[in-house]
């Protein structure tokens, strides 16, 4: 049974989420680089320390929802049944993120993505700490003390499938497309995998 958050975590995570929606909007009001922690601060009302206490740096207050992106690919592999198999349960997660990033109302977030360059490099140090997440995830499920060359591999084919499904004019396609290739290298990696236990 899940224990509803108290007061003061909802009070930490309705802070949180006004700094973070603050930020996003004068982003894309004056755009990235005009902006700075201060002016987010300032319009959001809340002190700077206290912007710092919520996210490390500027480039993080656009990735609000990294942790839960993050966490929604290792539960994916955790939380499957008991005989759901790997790929299955990913490819399911990954259409539902790639269809939250690919409505409408993100198009512009993306666009800003796309035009700084500390925001690209922020997201690349972001899918790599991801893919060595769902990794983890991986051999953990697989009853592996250690992520093995097989696991790292898939978690990043499975993290760089977000990423391209994202930019493809059809994303729903390629998410199938590419994971019909992650499921053939797995095919192939698997019995390495289980040898290794």
């Amino acid at each position: 049974m899940t224990v509803p958050p108290g007061r003061r975590e909802r009070k930490k995570a309705a802070t949180r989420q006004k700094i973070a929606g603050t930020a996003l909007r004068l982003f894309l009001e004056r755009g990235y680089d005009a902006v700075g922690i201060r002016d987010v601060a300032a319009e959001a009302d809340v002190a700077v320390t206290t912007v710092f206490s919520h996210f490390a740096s500027k480039e993080a207050l656009v990735f609000e929802q990294d942790a839960g992106f993050e966490q929604r690919l290792t539960q994916a592999v955790a939380h499957r049944g008991p005989h759901e198999p790997l790929l299955p349960a990913l490819r399911r997660e990954i259409h539902a993120l790639v269809r939250h990033c690919t409505a409408d109302s993100a198009a512009p977030l993306w666009r800003m993505i796309g035009e700084s360059a500390a925001l690209r490099q922020y997201e690349e140090s972001m899918r790599l700490r991801h893919a060595q997440s769902l990794a983890t995830a991986i051999a953990a499920g697989l009853g592996l003390a250690q992520p093995t060359t097989a696991c790292r591999t898939i978690a990043r084919f499975v993290i760089d499938a977000y990423s391209l499904a994202r930019e493809a004019a059809d994303p729903q396609a390629a998410v199938d497309e590419i994971f019909s290739m992650i499921e053939a290298a797995w095919a192939v990696a698997r019995p390495c995998t289980e040898s290794s236990r």
